[in-house]
């Protein structure tokens, strides 16, 4: 990539904006524009991040690190400098297709009965909680035809990770949830890997804006276990979608004073068990304090309910937690 390229894509992508945009907030503001906040890419405690979105570069006097925008996202993501353009590129110009591509599966969703059926035996059954998560169903073999024709071209949808190379659509009889800037398929099908991101990795903690509000944090594995207790009226639930956060995960929940609750799967080989100790050892470290929930044998939050639980019952398993 030349460096008037490099130059352009700093100038479309405002620092400040690509901070905002991953959870960062200014505590104060400093002469000629300047902002100081916490440091997003080491535990900070005493605000050390300098932000001068004129020049559109940051330091911080915690770490010793600074730069530009590719540099922070190098650093905060841990990818390579070519890494760190493409996920900048995918920031830029992929939320409108991804937009598109989620209001498509939405729309499909109530097409197509055996979706609903599988939410329902999955315990999903609000219709209010399903339009605000807008879950919905991907039939695959339709979505390009749609996105072309609202004026998307085939290079984009490639680039988006919605078709792949051969032009046909990438999920297909997959269960959509919208992410913050990504998307993620849960296949139907036994054949296919049961889980996908669409474009890259799962990105940050779900629905973390409401949940970080709480001064205590229910964290579960899967969207349905944050659906299912999300429908049973706990607010203050977020997802890691899987056991392995990944270093923005982490940092969010360390980003204020608060209690998690880890309600890991009951898994019968033990690893959301070993998962969750591993990650109480690394939270306290932080500390931050942590609860962990016992579920019964062989439960997830998801199976809990649909096995005939009730939100009383789970609050009480909040109430024993160690």
């Amino acid at each position: 990539m030349s460096r008037q390229a490099l130059d352009e894509l700093k100038q479309q992508i405002p620092l400040l904006d690509y901070l905002q945009a991953h959870d960062w907030h200014s505590i104060r503001p400093l002469s000629r524009g300047r902002l100081m906040g916490l440091c997003p890419l080491h535990a900070d405690h005493k605000p050390s991040f300098l932000v001068d979105p004129h020049k559109n570069l940051f330091y911080c006097y915690g770490c010793a690190r600074g730069g530009d925008v590719i540099r922070f996202a190098e650093l905060y993501h841990q990818v390579k400098f070519s890494q760190a353009l493409s996920l900048l590129r995918q920031w830029r110009g992929l939320a409108p297709v991804l937009h598109e591509a989620a209001s498509f599966y939405s729309m499909q969703l109530h097409r197509h009965g055996g979706a609903v059926a599988y939410l329902y035996e999955r315990g999903i059954r609000s219709p209010e909680l399903i339009e605000n998560m807008r879950i919905g169903y991907a039939p695959g073999g339709c979505l390009r035809a749609w996105l072309m024709q609202l004026g998307y071209s085939l290079q984009t949808l490639r680039e988006s990770g919605l078709v792949n190379a051969v032009g046909y659509d990438a999920y297909v009889r997959r269960i959509v949830f919208p992410l913050e800037e990504n998307l993620y398929g849960r296949s139907l099908s036994t054949s296919a890997p049961p889980h996908r991101f669409l474009p890259g990795v799962k990105g940050g903690l779900y629905s973390w804006d409401q949940a970080r509000l709480y001064p205590e944090v229910i964290l579960v594995e899967g969207l349905f276990d944050y659906a299912a207790l999300r429908q049973a009226g706990f607010l203050n639930v977020t997802c890691s979608m899987g056991t392995n956060l990944n270093a923005r995960q982490f940092r969010q929940l360390c980003d204020g004073p608060r209690t998690v609750y880890l309600a890991f799967d009951a898994d019968t080989n033990g690893s959301g068990q070993q998962a969750a100790q591993s990650l109480v050892s690394r939270l306290a470290e932080h500390g931050v304090k942590v609860r962990t929930v016992a579920l019964p044998d062989g439960h997830d939050p998801n199976s809990f309910f649909v096995q005939g639980g009730d939100a009383g019952q789970f609050q009480s398993l909040l109430e024993a937690a160690q």
